[in-house]
């Protein structure tokens, strides 16, 4: 357990609160970043959401970094980077000190054409993992003049780990449903621009997407469940379908 003076234990009490509040994936790091900073003594703060997908660093916040070189990172650097994969590996905050010579770092383009530029010279970087999946990091750095970060620093970062692991899954988690809850939507209102379906049925129709029973859609629509399924009649007649699997094939389509 790292000892923590007054101050410092009043920062981490206010990161973990915002942890623990339900925020989005964008304004959790907004708000943690400069917190984040003061507790560590240092000026510099990125934080990404890793895409297994493409392969690629997204979502990026960032503190007292330029926009236009943090945008050269993501088109070109982040390609051309020779510690941030070291980095991404590690379980546990790690300092760029631990996974690269401070001379080898020097002569490399990543740091003379990007880090140099923003005034990047020391860093620390942790990396959230759920079920062996990199869903967001901390990107920490001090400016030339200052004392590389220390193993105290790394633990106090350590320490707060495992909530922001846990804040990013919440948030991660919320945005994905509701990017499914508009793409669904999408489905639905193409498929009516085409049939024209009523409100009632394409929330009857939302509500079969979503896998809920004649009993479940009763209840939250306040109907019977003999109106729900005089609903679903037209909606088959409409698209030309026979049963709910091919109701759902049929929007899942568009």
């Amino acid at each position: 357990m790292v000892s923590l003076t007054a101050r410092e234990s009043d920062l981490v009490f206010r990161i973990m609160g915002e942890l623990s509040a339900d925020h989005s994936c964008e304004t959790l790091r907004n708000s943690i970043g400069p917190m984040l900073l003061d507790l560590l003594n240092a000026q510099y703060f990125a934080s990404y959401v890793w895409s297994d997908r493409s392969g690629t660093f997204g979502k990026r916040i960032a503190l007292n970094m330029s926009d236009d070189n943090l945008k050269t990172y993501e088109s070109y650097y982040q390609f051309h980077d020779p510690i941030t994969p070291l980095l991404q590996r590690k379980r546990r905050t790690t300092a760029v000190a631990e996974i690269i010579s401070r001379r080898a770092l020097e002569r490399s383009e990543f740091f003379n054409d990007f880090l140099a530029r923003d005034g990047l010279h020391f860093g620390i970087n942790y990396y959230a993992y759920i079920a062996g999946q990199n869903i967001g990091d901390l990107r920490i750095w001090r400016g030339r003049g200052r004392e590389d970060f220390d193993r105290r620093d790394l633990e106090i970062v350590d320490a707060i780990g495992p909530a922001f692991t846990h804040a990013m899954r919440r948030a991660l988690s919320r945005e994905d449903i509701n990017e499914s809850r508009i793409s669904l939507t999408n489905a639905i209102e193409s498929e009516s621009a085409r049939v024209h379906l009523t409100e009632r049925e394409k929330e009857i129709a939302a509500a079969v997407m979503l896998g809920k029973t004649d009993q479940q859609i009763a209840g939250e629509l306040f109907i019977s469940v003999t109106t729900v399924r005089t609903h679903l009649k037209h909606l088959f007649r409409k698209l030309g379908v026979s049963s709910r699997s091919q109701l759902m094939h049929r929007i899942a389509l568009h």
